[in-house]
């Protein structure tokens, strides 16, 4: 059984801690438990190292299904595509200086 931590407010508290060299020996159980049950804390020195979560929550959390695959995509799809946009300027012939 993986070590767990007392139950607090927070559901960071209440998933499943393993301990470094734990997670390592039973590294198919984590798997298992991490689809199955969600994300699964491994710990190093006492101290919260990496969470192991589903593929899916990862993609979801990093946005990257929202993520157009290409830059002209990305700016065709933006909702300032249509806006209009002033690009004129005063053309800069720099500046006299005394030498």
């Amino acid at each position: 059984m993986p070590k767990t931590k007392p139950t607090s407010k927070t559901s960071a508290a209440a998933a499943p801690h393993w301990q470094l060299q734990t997670a390592k020996a039973r590294f198919s159980e984590v798997f298992r438990r991490t689809r199955s049950e969600g994300p699964q804390y491994v710990t190093r020195q006492g101290k919260e190292a990496v969470v192991i979560l589903p593929a899916e929550e990862f993609e979801r959390l990093a946005g990257r299904t929202r993520q157009p695959r290409s830059l002209v995509r990305f700016f065709a799809e933006s909702p300032l595509a249509g806006a209009a946009v002033d690009l004129e300027r005063k053309p800069d012939y720099g500046r006299e200086i005394k030498l």
